[in-house]
């Protein structure tokens, strides 16, 4: 038998089905010129993408060439492998790990959430983090169960100052206490009067930050999210519901699958797929904190939110565990491997 490539995908079987949708049915092709909402073809849930939210590859700048040369690329290895290994477990979207598999008849196994594997070292090693991880677990110790908002858009992530302002804005006057970390980006963009202003409220680091920790101390009760899968998992595995604010990748489906299909989101407002930040129009600190007070507030809607973030935390520590749907599933590829490998000498 001739080797055949296993692909580990650090996404989900949701964004997946969405993607092929995209290319299979090509529903822009169809669109009214005026017309910016769409459905996604084919799929189980009702899901509606605006226009603006789709890579345009016509507007590709010189220097992200080589990005999507490299994509094109996995595309073309992909449908080349024997299967793909995905980032997820069964029971966060059986939906769509029941359509990758049967309606586009594409073999996968689900081995996740992979950060559970790291959770009792993360738990054990505690403190120690240094300087602001110390200072941040030390400062959320202070505050009541599930009453801060931790925002974090990861560490490759630019923002213009325009839009950094906005959010400060948006944080302040929403008026829980939060963390964020962000990128060093100087201080120009710090409104006036700002750090004075949310002293003992607020909790700006701009340095690494513990997110692990973070996302699973008892204080904190939400997440802003940029929707990439890796902090959408660690969000969920944390049991926490998540303000969504994508910005490219994949991260306009994650929204939908977080949103529309898992509830436990509520949408920021982006609205524009945009790798460079000035590409984006500016989200008004308005619009954020509504998202804020609309996650982290009472009432009927936030409550079970939160109820079933609860729900998929335990799903997704049992899916790891012996007998689990990942840890059977992981099983079945090791398994099939063997026999492959067998059929081969």
């Amino acid at each position: 038998m001739a080797y055949q490539r296993i692909v580990f995908e650090g996404s989900n079987f949701f964004a997946a089905c969405a993607s092929d949708s995209i290319e299979r049915y090509k529903p822009l092709q169809s669109l009214p010129p005026a017309t910016e909402t769409f459905v996604l073809p084919g799929l189980p849930h009702h899901i509606e993408m605006l226009r603006s939210q789709l890579n345009d590859h016509s507007k590709v700048i010189a220097f992200m060439a080589p990005v999507i040369e490299v994509m094109n690329h996995a595309k073309e290895v992909d449908s080349k492998s024997y299967g793909m290994v995905m980032n997820s477990f069964y029971e966060l979207e059986p939906d769509y790990v029941e359509h990758y598999r049967k309606v586009l008849g594409k073999k996968a196994w689900h081995v996740g959430p992979v950060a559970i594997c790291n959770q009792e070292k993360v738990d054990k090693s505690g403190r120690g983090g240094g300087n602001k991880g110390d200072e941040c677990l030390k400062w959320l110790d202070g505050r009541k169960p599930g009453s801060v908002l931790y925002m974090c858009f990861g560490s490759i992530c630019n923002f213009t100052v325009a839009q950094l302002q906005e959010m400060a804005l948006g944080l302040e006057t929403s008026g829980h206490p939060f963390i964020w970390a962000i990128r060093n980006q100087g201080y120009e963009w710090i409104p006036e009067g700002y750090e004075e202003r949310i002293e003992g409220r607020g909790l700006v680091i701009k340095e690494w930050a513990p997110q692990l920790l973070i996302l699973n101390h008892e204080a904190v009760g939400g997440f802003v999210t940029h929707c990439g899968w890796n902090s959408s998992l660690e969000g969920i595995t944390s049991g926490l519901p998540m303000a969504t604010w994508p910005l490219y990748a994949e991260q306009f489906f994650n929204e939908r699958l977080l949103v529309d299909v898992l509830k436990i989101g509520v949408a920021v407002g982006s609205k524009v797929f945009g790798i460079m930040p000035e590409d984006r129009p500016v989200v008004k600190a308005a619009a954020l904190e509504a998202a804020v007070r609309s996650l982290m507030g009472e009432g009927e809607e936030a409550e079970e939110r939160r109820r079933r973030a609860r729900e998929l935390k335990e799903m997704a520590k049992k899916a790891v565990e012996e007998g689990g749907s990942s840890y059977n599933d992981l099983e079945n590829l090791i398994q099939e491997l063997l026999e492959k490998k067998a059929e081969a000498v």
